[in-house]
């Protein structure tokens, strides 16, 4: 058999198999192209016009954080919208929160309501009169042993630090704590979690998140990290951070220099569609990883978003260029008020078959359901094992090609290596060959 026509055959197969991509892959809104940054561009030039405000102005994330859009009237500037749909919005707005920052609202489609970061930001009526879901999915108000601290698991906890975001994403599993008041957890509160963490010396990772927990300022920000520091039993410090998408203004020189004395800091943020990868969310993305910060994304299934198998693939394909390890993708939790975002679980599974094999391994995050309660993250993986027998598996590849697989009993290696001095003779073998 020539090896080289077998190989050329295989490589064609392997090509055919990456095509379906390869023709919607340009339909699919990414946040660097052209046409994304010359609207991006436009918007920006508006917004900082209406507020008389200059590009030194637009790169301070504080004056992102003071001119949120709340105001349909201010939205208008940005998307079309009709008299009804701004009566709809200011009824919306004295029910449940909404805000997005400048930044993102400049990224944003004027005209297309089904424009997937307009989904992600701004409320539909759906939201005050769906009635299913629950308020708290995860019964996190049963899980508060102390302070601000939600417990699930034996070795980890969660410290809620803030209710504050910089954009209040309509999917937020935590729109119950979301207010027109906002509010960082106080110092009282910070102190009796850290004393828990103290006190339980099982607890070796501390994720800190809210809210978003970079809308702490520095100084907050360091006194909670240095004093988790300073527990011996505290291995990782994680934060949960959603302003490299919608905010990345947010990562100044200042942030990043103090992250870095308190290594090893980890950071999962929520990129959830290929537009929300930008040059500006690239620069942020950036910087923390050259900090030595380790990142990973933790995006949401979502209707009309992300779930399609090719634009999940071409976002952890772009996050991966962003030095952005996916990490989960968390089916929607049934929050009040967001059942349209719901999606089958099927629609994961698919997504998740359509990954393994079609790009890199790295490129492939957990897909993660919530038990219902606050039970835990569980993982949903498609089948790969048919059936067994009793010295073997049947298994299933990623292109659907099935065979037997060995899977005799394990023999215990004190059993395989019976003979000492025939271990000993081995070695002064291997010594003398050195030597």
């Amino acid at each position: 058999m020539n090896k080289k026509l077998v190989s050329l055959k295989r490589a064609s197969e392997l090509k055919g198999r990456i095509e379906d991509y390869l023709k919607v892959i340009d339909s699919i809104p990414k946040g660097y192209e052209e046409k994304v940054q010359k609207s991006y561009k436009e918007k920006k030039q508006n917004i900082l016009k209406y507020y008389n405000a200059t590009e030194n102005d637009w790169n301070d994330y504080k004056w992102h954080l003071k001119n949120r859009i709340e105001d349909p009237e201010v939205l208008s500037l940005i998307l079309s919208l009709s008299d009804a749909e701004k009566k709809d919005l200011i009824k919306i707005g004295s029910e449940s929160r909404w805000a997005v920052s400048p930044y993102y609202a400049a990224l944003m489609n004027s005209t297309n309501i089904y424009d997937p970061l307009r989904l992600m930001s701004i409320p539909l009526v759906n939201e005050i009169i769906d009635v299913q879901g629950d308020l708290d999915p995860m019964n996190e108000e049963y899980t508060n042993p102390a302070g601000a601290i939600t417990r699930r698991y034996p070795d980890r906890l969660i410290i809620n630090v803030t209710n504050i975001c910089a954009m209040y994403c309509r999917h937020c599993q935590r729109k119950r704590n979301i207010d027109y008041i906002e509010n960082n957890t106080s110092r009282d509160e910070i102190i009796e979690s850290i004393n828990y963490v103290k006190e339980n010396k099982e607890i070796r990772d501390v994720l800190l998140t809210g809210g978003d927990a970079l809308m702490l300022s520095d100084k907050y920000l360091e006194f909670i990290i240095s004093e988790l520091r300073k527990i011996p039993h505290v291995e990782i410090i994680r934060i949960g951070t959603r302003t490299p998408v919608t905010l990345p203004q947010r990562i100044t020189d200042d942030l990043i220099d103090m992250l870095k004395k308190y290594h090893p800091i980890y950071l999962n943020t929520h990129f959830n569609h290929p537009k929300e990868v930008t040059p500006e969310s690239k620069l942020a993305c950036l910087k923390l990883a050259d900090a030595g910060i380790v990142l990973g994304n933790q995006a949401v299934l979502l209707n009309g978003i992300n779930n399609d198998k090719f634009v999940m693939r071409l976002l952890n394909q772009e996050l991966l260029k962003i030095r952005v390890r996916p990490y989960y993708i968390f089916h929607n939790k049934h929050v009040k008020g967001i059942s349209h975002f719901n999606t089958s679980i099927d629609d994961g599974l698919e997504i998740m078959e359509y990954l393994r094999g079609y790009t890199s391994g790295l490129g492939i995050p957990y897909y993660i359901v919530n038990a219902p309660g606050g039970l835990g993250k569980t993982p949903i993986l498609p089948n790969y094992v048919v059936s067994r027998g009793k010295d073997y598996i049947v298994i299933r590849t990623w292109e659907g090609k099935v065979m037997e697989y060995d899977n005799k009993p394990t023999v215990p290696l004190k059993d395989i290596i019976k003979d000492n001095e025939s271990i000993t003779l081995f070695k002064d073998i291997a010594n003398s060959k050195k030597i």
